[in-house]
């Protein structure tokens, strides 16, 4: 991570849970540590759990990743507050339960889709101009889901149908994002991190009460994987990694 140290990573969905863990584990590792969430005062007291010396490099902004203006506008403002964005980890994720064939789930499927998908995009979108900007070495990491890759809900179970879609989309758009980066001629690495169950508030009651004794990661897990990724030598990219707690069903 030595070739990290002071530079700058954009976190978003900050506040809690995996998001939180990262910014954490970044500042500690050396990093400046700007974490995305609609409640910023969740982030701000994330501070109590660093190092009296390392707090301030630990910064919230207010931003809502479902909305493109305040992407286009808060990614503005980092770039030019600290001289550029290095590293971003795309962490903002919601699951709602939906059926797809209800006609009563229309804002419930949009709001998965506008965080998990196209948010992700705008967000890449917004730092690759400050990286391009800037040409230094930098890192974007999509946090999929390992029902980015297989449906893994048995039948029976009631449905947060539109989530594995939306995380389907995430395995694709690293990889487009990979030729794209390539294509730029700036040294931007890409990867995509498909956890299995993680012990957060995404996963749902009725999957807790199917699988009682079911092992879950814990938001640690995979923020020591991200720094393990960024970690890699210039010449190595992590495309995709994939994370199961020992013992997991799926």
């Amino acid at each position: 991570m030595e070739q990290w140290k002071d530079r700058v990573a954009v976190v978003t969905g900050a506040s809690s849970g995996i998001g939180a863990a990262i910014v954490k584990d970044l500042v500690k590792a050396g990093m400046i540590a700007i974490g995305l969430a609609r409640n910023v005062e969740k982030i701000e007291a994330l501070r109590k759990d660093l190092p009296a010396d390392l707090q301030k490099n630990l910064h919230a902004v207010k931003c809502d990743v479902s909305k493109e203006d305040e992407i286009v506008q808060e990614f503005r403002k980092i770039d030019e507050k600290f001289n550029g964005i290095d590293v971003l980890i795309n962490n903002a994720g919601v699951s709602c339960e939906t059926e797809l064939i209800r006609e009563d789930n229309s804002a419930k499927i949009r709001q998965v889709l506008d965080t998990n998908v196209l948010g992700l995009v705008f967000c890449t979108r917004e730092a690759y101009k400050s990286m391009e900007k800037h040409g230094r070495n930098s890192h974007v990491v999509h946090i999929n889901s390992i029902a980015g890759h297989r449906i893994v809900r048995p039948i029976t179970m009631p449905s947060n149908n539109i989530y594995p879609p939306s995380k389907h989309a995430v395995t694709a758009i690293t990889e487009i994002h990979r030729q794209e980066f390539i294509r730029s001629k700036h040294h931007i690495k890409v990867t995509s991190i498909s956890p299995g169950a993680v012990a957060t508030t995404l996963i749902p009651s009725c999957f807790r009460e199917t699988f009682p004794d079911m092992p879950f990661l814990q938001p640690e897990d995979i923020s020591q994987s991200i720094l393990h990724v960024l970690g890699t030598p210039p010449h190595v990219q992590i495309h995709e990694l994939t994370i199961k707690p020992f013992g997991e069903y799926f």
